[in-house]
């Protein structure tokens, strides 16, 4: 569900909170609400975990913060290119937006 990781070259893993919170940025500057996805099924926990996780092998993690400074949230954008959980993150916002 959280996209194709298997071109994702190996590297050490970040830090899990750090990593929980930039997937929440994201979302949230996506126009996401993570919480309302699980309770409307259209994500499982387990999934979300595995969004974090994907997230802490991503070889963009500072391009995502410098993304995250200049997009608040106010007017959702969709999700860069780059971010490893992108097609979720934009299947998510047009699952919310409907």
């Amino acid at each position: 569900m959280t996209g194709n990781r298997s071109s994702v070259p190996w590297r050490p893993l970040g830090e899990t909170g750090k990593h929980y919170w930039l997937v929440q940025r994201m979302a949230k500057a996506c126009g996401v609400d993570a919480a309302l996805a699980v309770e409307q099924g259209d994500l499982a926990l387990g999934s979300w975990a595995e969004v974090v996780h994907g997230c802490r092998s991503c070889q963009w993690a500072d391009g995502c913060k410098r993304w995250l400074g200049k997009h608040d949230g106010k007017d959702p954008s969709p999700p860069p290119n780059a971010c490893i959980n992108a097609n979720l993150i934009k299947r998510l916002s047009e699952r919310q937006r409907q």
